[in-house]
């Protein structure tokens, strides 16, 4: 749940919260992310001016050059960046398109704009149409996708260092991936805390769900004050994990995967130029992100992608659906039915356990209903008695 540009596709568009504007109390651990993020805008800004660029370690800037790549034994460490683009083809809406997305049919909530259902302030002081919402899209309800799984074959093969997602939906997790796999950026439904800074209390997701179905507004076991997911919300910091695992991550990676983003929520967007020079860099997506614009790409800021100049040597774009370019890579690597038996297997599990859980559910219902009738035909049982009664009883005179 996110603000995120605005976008003409759907599988451009970050159903994610970005990194406020203004951040209060750096921690040491944030200043020394922001020195990393001053040494890379010199570095860009000296091999810009001085027309160094890294080694090229691709045959060819295709997805056929970066499948080889991958095979050559050279590429030990993968780092994906992915965003709302690998999570739409499991029914979960976007947050801006003009029509169908969330902020679009946000009236019911009477908000005063439409952002304010994700404002930390707003949110203390009228929970009711954040918890609404969450209640339609609260995780449980959506299968992992192609590209999910995709990514959970990357670590079971060795390759995968991390995965840094800008969504919220927990369908990482589902897939297989644990917390020291992800980097979830913008936070997660996975715990919740209570808001008072006096308390923080932890609540698991198992608590929340069972809160937010039930109507109820979490309130906190220990002190009673509101309990919010652990998702970023404006006027919040993003988490510490963030800054201080990029600062250790990007050096050593080997290939950078981007899938489903549009690179312009910002701190992500500006991770693509964390990498060394050589390090390829492969877009997924339903058209070309990330490139640099003209005049900060002289100034040699943000890392932007070249798909196209003739100096191109490293960025790779493949137009098309996540799930479909997931697909044609595993293809590329052999991996094709590994990767469609993993999704048949996982989604079966999910569906079976799903109809366990409603088969439960429906237990209670089906008792009170068959409790329901027994009482209503003792009440027409004593009713018909009591009629009968009355016609036998002599009249007065």
């Amino acid at each position: 749940m996110s603000d995120v540009p605005e976008a003409s596709e759907s599988q451009e568009v970050e159903h994610s919260i970005p990194e406020p504007e203004e951040q209060s109390d750096e921690s040491s651990d944030d200043r020394e992310a922001s020195g990393d993020t001053e040494m890379d805008f010199l570095r860009n800004l000296f091999s810009k001016t001085l027309g160094i660029s890294g080694e090229k370690v691709l045959d060819e800037l295709t997805l056929e050059g970066v499948a080889s790549y991958m095979r050559s034994g050279a590429c030990k460490h993968i780092i994906c960046m992915v965003g709302a683009g690998i999570s739409t083809s499991a029914g979960i809406p976007d947050f801006r398109s003009p029509e169908t997305g969330l902020y679009a049919n946000l009236q019911k909530y009477n908000l005063p704009y439409p952002e304010a259902i994700f404002q930390i302030d707003y949110f203390k002081k009228h929970p009711e149409p954040f918890f609404a919402l969450a209640r339609e899209l609260y995780p449980g309800q959506f299968k992992p996708t192609v590209c999910h799984y995709f990514i959970k074959l990357l670590k079971d093969k060795g390759f995968l260092k991390r995965c840094y997602t800008q969504n919220i939906d927990t369908l990482e997790r589902v897939a297989g991936l644990e917390s020291e796999d992800l980097i979830e950026a913008h936070g997660t439904f996975h715990t919740s805390h209570c808001v008072s800074f006096m308390c923080r209390k932890e609540y698991s997701m198992d608590w929340m769900k069972v809160k937010i179905q039930s109507d109820d507004i979490p309130k906190c076991e220990k002190c009673n004050s509101l309990v919010k997911p652990d998702i970023v919300f404006f006027g919040e910091n993003l988490p510490k994990r963030f800054f201080t695992s990029t600062a250790t991550d990007f050096p050593s990676c080997d290939l950078l995967i981007i899938m489903g983003t549009s690179l312009q929520v910002q701190p992500f967007a500006a991770m693509v130029g964390r990498v060394s020079k050589s390090c390829p860099r492969l877009l997924i997506n339903l058209e070309k992100a990330g490139g640099a614009d003209p005049l900060l790409g002289m100034l040699g800021l943000g890392g932007g992608m070249d798909f196209d100049s003739e100096k191109a040597y490293r960025d790779v774009v493949h137009i098309s659906t996540c799930d479909d370019g997931c697909l044609a890579l595993a293809d590329l690597l052999g991996w094709r039915v590994e990767l469609e038996e993993l999704v048949k297997r996982e989604h079966e599990k999910i569906d079976s356990k799903g109809g366990e859980e409603n088969a439960n559910q429906s237990t209670v219902p089906t008792v009170k209903a068959e409790s329901v009738k027994a009482e209503s035909v003792k009440a027409e049982s004593v009713k018909a008695e009591s009629v009968k009664a009355e016609s036998v009883k002599p009249k007065a005179e």
